[in-house]
C-alpha cells in the first residue's frame, strides 16, 4: 500500500461526526498513514496533537476526507478551491448525493483510497460577482450554483445577457445559474435538466417563471452571464450554493462565468452517476419498475 497524508475535517453537527472520526484516525494509523484533524474534532476525540487549523491542511495532506452532508462538502470545496486537493465525502447527512463513502464501510474505504482504488473527478466552478454602479462589490465561488431569489414570494425581473448579447427577460421568483454538478441541486428542484458532471456548459433555470414559455437553457461553458435585477420591493438576494447571502439593490448586475478553479472529488471506478442519480434521487424506484 501507499501511505497517504490524509486530512479530516468533519462537520461538528453530525451526530456520528465524532465516532466516525475517531475510527478513521484509527484505522488510518493502522495502516501506516499520517492524519491531521480539524481542531476542534481534534479536541472532542482525545488527540489534540492530530490538530492543525484549516488553511494549514493544504500543505500538509495529500487527501481531505469530508464528514457531513452535501452541504458540508460544498463549503469545504468553496474553501479549498485554489488549492486542488482531492475531496472525498463520508456521508453523514441525508441525500450525500455528492458523499462516495458511507459510515458502515469505513475500513473499505480507506484501504481503496491507500490502494489508489478509485478515479478523480474534476467539477467546475463557478466566479459570481456582484456590480453595483458600474463598481465590482462581491465576489465569490461555487461549485452548485448561484441563485437570485427574493424572501417572500415577491416578484422580481430578471434581464439576462449572454457575452453582452440579449438573451431574456424573466419574471417569478427569480432565476438559477447552475454548474453541472449543480444540476442535480436547486436547478433539478425548478424544472432544470440533469447533467452529466463532465459535460462542460452553464444551466439557466428560471425559478417559478410567471410565464409559460420561460424554460432552462444549456449554454456554453465559457460565456459569461450577466443578470440585471429590479423589482417593485428591495428585498432581493443572491445565494452561493444556498449557503452563502449577499443582499441586492434594484439594477445590481450580477456576472457568472466559468471560474479557473476546479473541484477535485473521489470516487470509486464502479460507481456510475446513474447509478447514484437513481439511489439518491429516485429511491431506485427505477430498479422496482423493472
Amino acid at each position: 500500500m501507499v501511505t497517504k497524508r490524509i486530512g479530516i475535517i468533519a462537520n461538528k453537527e453530525k451526530p456520528k461526526a465524532e465516532s466516525v472520526t475517531k475510527e478513521l484516525v484509527l484505522l488510518l494509523e493502522e495502516r501506516g498513514s499520517d492524519v491531521l484533524v480539524d481542531p476542534i474534532m481534534a479536541e472532542r476525540i482525545d488527540r489534540p496533537e492530530l490538530g492543525i487549523e484549516l488553511e494549514h491542511f493544504p500543505s500538509r495532506v495529500d487527501m481531505l476526507f469530508v464528514l457531513g452532508g452535501d452541504g458540508t462538502l460544498l463549503g469545504i470545496a468553496r474553501q479549498f478551491a485554489a488549492h486542488d486537493l482531492p475531496l472525498l465525502g463520508f456521508n453523514l447527512g441525508h441525500l450525500g448525493f455528492l458523499s462516495e463513502a458511507e459510515p458502515e464501510d469505513l475500513a473499505c474505504a480507506i484501504d481503496r483510497v491507500l490502494a489508489k482504488d478509485y478515479i478523480l473527478e474534476e467539477r467546475m466552478m463557478l466566479d459570481a460577482e456582484v456590480i453595483r454602479g458600474g463598481i465590482p462589490l462581491e465576489k465569490s465561488i461555487s461549485l452548485n450554483e448561484v441563485g437570485i431569489a427574493n424572501s417572500f414570494s415577491r416578484m422580481i425581473t430578471t434581464k439576462v445577457y449572454m457575452d453582452n448579447a440579449y438573451l431574456g427577460t424573466y419574471s417569478g421568483d427569480g432565476i438559477i445559474v447552475s454548474s453541472p454538478t449543480g444540476s442535480t441541486a436547486y436547478s433539478l428542484s425548478c424544472g432544470g435538466p440533469i447533467v452529466w458532471p463532465s459535460v462542460q456548459t452553464l444551466l439557466l433555470t428560471p425559478i417559478c417563471p410567471h410565464t409559460l414559455t420561460a424554460r432552462p437553457m444549456v449554454l456554453p461553458a465559457d460565456a459569461t452571464i450577466e443578470i440585471v435585477v429590479s423589482a417593485s420591493h428591495e428585498d432581493i438576494g443572491l445565494t452561493i450554493d444556498g449557503q452563502l447571502g449577499i443582499r441586492l439593490q434594484i439594477d445590481d448586475v450580477i456576472r457568472i462565468r466559468q471560474s479557473s478553479y476546479r473541484t477535485t472529488l473521489v470516487k470509486w471506478r464502479e460507481r456510475s452517476f446513474f447509478e447514484v442519480v437513481r439511489k439518491k434521487l429516485h429511491g431506485e424506484l427505477l430498479e422496482d419498475i423493472r
